[in-house]
C-alpha cells in the first residue's frame, strides 16, 4: 500500500515514479552498513522459532538418490588439479548414479553438528547464516534409471520430489538442466533488508558448487542466457499459486544447463507449454515459518524492480584469458570430492599463521583464468578483488588490488583514490595500493569489528562495476552479486586446496571500505567480503555423517539398455 500524499498545487510538476534502475540503486544504498549504524533488521530472534531450512513439497513422488561420493574418495575420484585440465576427467554416463553424486557435491549435506542440545545441519555449498535460501530443480530428459520431469531437490533425504511429467514427445538423447530459486524469508529472518544481498551471493555460491560437481563428472555447464523471470518460474512452477497457498514464495534465480557429452551444443531452455504435461503437477509446498514476526517489504521491491526480462539477443564478451605471466601454482593431487565435501566455513582463525606467496598465487591464478568455473558465466569480468595481505609471506601489510580485466583495470585505476601506489607485484598480476603496518585494526574495524577480519591472513574486498553494469539493466545487480558469490566459492575451495579456510562476510561496512580506497560516486561498489586463514576446530561441537544407515545408496550399476 502507498503511504497518501498531499495533492499537488496547481501548476506543479509531478514527482515521475521512480524507474526500477533507481529502486535497485536505492536498495543498495538503503541497505549498507555505516559505522554509526546497521541497515535495518530484526530486534531480536528466537532460535527456538528458526524457520525449516528443508523446503518439501508433499504429495510428490519421492525418488532415493545414490550416495557415491564416500566411494568415490577412495580411489575413483579424479584429483583436484584434473578438473582444470580440458580432457583429463573422462565423462561419466547420464543415470540416475551420476545425478547422485552432482547433487551429493553440490547441494547435500556434508555433516550434523551438534553442541550440547542444539543439532544442526551443514551443507557442501556455503551460505550467509548457514540458512540456505537456494532450492535447486532438476528437468531431467533421457536420463537411464529416472522418468523425465521435473524434480526438486530434498537435501536431508538426498532425493528427488518429482514436481512435474515430462511429454513422452519431449525429444531423444539426454538434455539436463538444474534451476535455482531463492526463498528471501530464509536470510530476511535473520538479516532483515540486507538479506536480498545475502540470497544473490549465495545463488552465486550454489552456481560455483554446481560447476564443480559437474566438472567431477567430465561434464560441461553453461547459464542459459536469454531467459526472463516469468519463463524461468513456470519452468519451474514456481508462479503456480495453488502449490503454495501460505507457504514462502520463491523468486527465479538461473537455469544451468549440463552437457555430459564432449562436443554436446548447447540449446535454449525448453518451452515449459511443451515440455511439461498439463495436469501432471504434484505436491504442495510447506510453510517454512508459521509465526513470521517482521516483514520487509523493501525486498519483495527489489526483487521486482530487479526482474529480470526475456532477451532477444545473448550477452556478448568472454573473461579475459589468464595473463600468461602467473607462476603455475603447486598440483593439488588430493581428491576433488574430498576437497568439495570438506569444505567448511571458518568460525575463527590462528592469528599467527602466516600464508605462503606459493598459495596466494595459487588464489590469484584460480580468480583470474577464463577456465573452469568461469565458463559457467557469460559475459565479461565485472568483479575485481582488493587483496588486504595481512600476514602473507613476502608481501608487505597492506592493500594490493587484482583487475581481472583490462577495462577493469582501467576503471580501476580511474575510480581509486589519486594516492595509491599502484605498484607492481614481481611475478603476479596484482598492484600494490597502499602499506598498511596496522592492517589488523582496519579489517577488524571494515568487517563490522569481526575477529574473522583482524585474525585473517589475507581478507578479499570484492568491488563491483556498479555504474556500467545497472544502466538500463537493473537485473544486473543480481548478476554482479552472483559473480561475487562465485568469485567466494572459488576462494573457499582454492583455500582448502592450499590447507586454509575461508569465510565469506556479509557484514562490513560499505562506505567506509570505500573512503579507505579514495572512491568517490558509484562507478564501483563493494558488494563481498571474504576472508583466509588457518581455520580452528572448536572442540566443543561434535560431528556426525550426513546419511548415517544410507550406505544401500551407495554408488551401484545401472542396467543396460539391453
Amino acid at each position: 500500500m502507498k503511504p497518501a500524499t498531499a495533492p499537488a498545487s496547481p501548476g506543479a510538476a509531478a514527482t515521475p515514479a521512480p524507474t526500477a534502475e533507481g529502486r535497485v540503486r536505492a536498495y543498495h544504498q538503503r541497505t549498507k552498513h555505516h559505522l554509526q549504524r546497521y541497515a535495518a533488521g530484526p530486534e531480536t530472534l528466537d532460535w527456538d522459532a528458526q524457520p525449516d531450512p528443508f523446503r518439501r513439497w508433499a504429495g510428490a513422488v519421492v525418488t532415493m538418490l545414490p550416495l557415491p561420493a564416500a566411494t568415490l574418495a577412495q580411489g575413483e575420484s579424479p584429483a583436484w588439479e584434473a578438473l582444470f585440465r580440458e580432457g583429463a576427467v573422462p565423462p561419466r554416463p547420464a543415470d540416475r548414479n551420476a545425478i547422485g553424486l552432482l547433487f551429493e557435491l553440490s547441494f547435500a549435506l556434508a555433516a550434523w553438528k551438534q553442541h550440547g542440545p542444539d543439532r544442526w545441519a551443514v551443507r557442501v555449498n556455503p551460505s550467509s547464516g548457514n540458512l540456505h535460501p537456494t532450492e535447486a530443480y532438476l528437468l531431467a530428459q533421457g536420463v537411464r534409471g529416472l522418468d523425465d520431469g521435473l524434480y526438486h531437490y530434498a537435501p536431508r533425504e538426498h532425493a528427488l520430489e518429482r514436481r512435474a511429467q515430462a511429454r513422452a514427445a519431449a525429444g531423444e538423447g539426454t538434455r539436463l538442466w538444474i534451476g535455482l530459486a531463492s526463498i528471501h524469508w530464509r536470510e530476511a529472518w535473520k538479516y532483515g533488508e540486507r538479506a536480498f544481498r545475502y540470497c544473490q551471493l549465495d545463488a552465486g555460491h550454489a552456481l560455483g558448487a554446481l560447476r564443480y560437481a559437474a566438472a567431477v563428472l567430465g561434464w560441461r555447464a553453461r547459464v542459459v542466457e536469454g531467459l526472463g523471470d516469468a519463463e524461468l518460474a513456470a519452468l519451474l512452477g514456481l508462479d503456480r499459486d495453488g502449490d503454495f497457498q501460505d507457504a514462502e514464495r520463491e523468486a527465479p534465480d538461473c537455469l544451468v544447463e549440463l552437457l555430459p557429452a564432449p562436443a554436446a551444443p548447447a540449446g535454449a531452455a525448453p518451452d515449459p507449454a511443451q515440455w511439461l504435461m498439463a495436469g501432471t503437477w504434484l505436491g504442495k509446498a510447506n510453510r517454512l515459518d508459521k509465526h513470521p514476526m517482521y516483514r520487509w517489504p523493501v525486498i519483495a521491491d527489489a526483487s521486482a524492480a530487479s526482474s529480470r526480462p526475456q532477451l532477444e539477443s545473448a550477452c556478448a564478451g568472454v573473461p579475459d584469458a589468464r595473463p600468461p605471466d602467473i607462476p603455475d601454482a603447486p598440483a593439488a593431487a588430493e581428491p576433488a570430492v574430498e576437497i568439495i565435501r570438506t569444505r567448511r566455513s571458518a568460525q575463527r582463525f590462528d592469528r599467527r599463521a602466516v600464508m605462503p606467496l606459493s598459495a596466494l598465487a595459487r588464489l590469484v591464478r584460480a580468480l583470474v583464468t577464463a577456465a573452469l568455473p568461469w565458463d559457467l558465466l557469460p559475459g565479461p569480468a565485472r568483479i575485481h578483488p582488493v587483496l588486504f595481505a595481512h600476514r602473507v609471506e613476502g608481501l608487505a601489510p597492506g592493500a594490493y588490488v587484482l583487475p581481472r580485466s583490462a577495462a577493469g583495470e582501467a576503471l580501476l585505476r580511474s575510480a581509486l583514490g589519486a594516492g595509491m601506489e599502484w605498484l607492481p607485484v614481481d611475478g603476479l598480476p596484482l598492484w600494490r595500493l597502499a602499506e598498511n603496518p596496522a592492517l589488523a585494526g582496519t579489517l577488524r574495524t571494515i568487517n563490522c569489528h569481526q575477529a574473522l577480519g583482524s585474525d585473517a591472513t589475507l581478507a578479499v574486498a570484492m568491488l563491483a562495476e556498479y555504474d556500467g553494469a545497472l544502466a538500463g539493466a537493473p537485473w544486473s545487480y543480481r548478476d554482479l552479486l552472483a559473480e561475487a558469490g562465485l568469485l567466494g566459492q572459488v576462494l573457499y575451495l582454492e583455500a582448502q586446496a592450499c590447507g586454509f579456510n575461508g569465510t565469506g562476510i556479509g557484514c562490513y561496512f560499505d562506505d567506509a571500505l570505500h573512503e579507505l580506497l579514495g572512491m568517490e560516486g558509484t562507478r564501483l561498489q563493494s558488494v563481498y567480503h571474504f576472508t583466509i586463514g588457518a581455520g580452528q576446530h572448536d572442540p566443543r561441537i561434535q560431528s556426525t555423517p550426513p546419511y548415517a544407515g544410507r550406505e544401500e545408496y551407495a554408488w551401484t550399476p545401472e542396467p543396460s539398455n539391453a
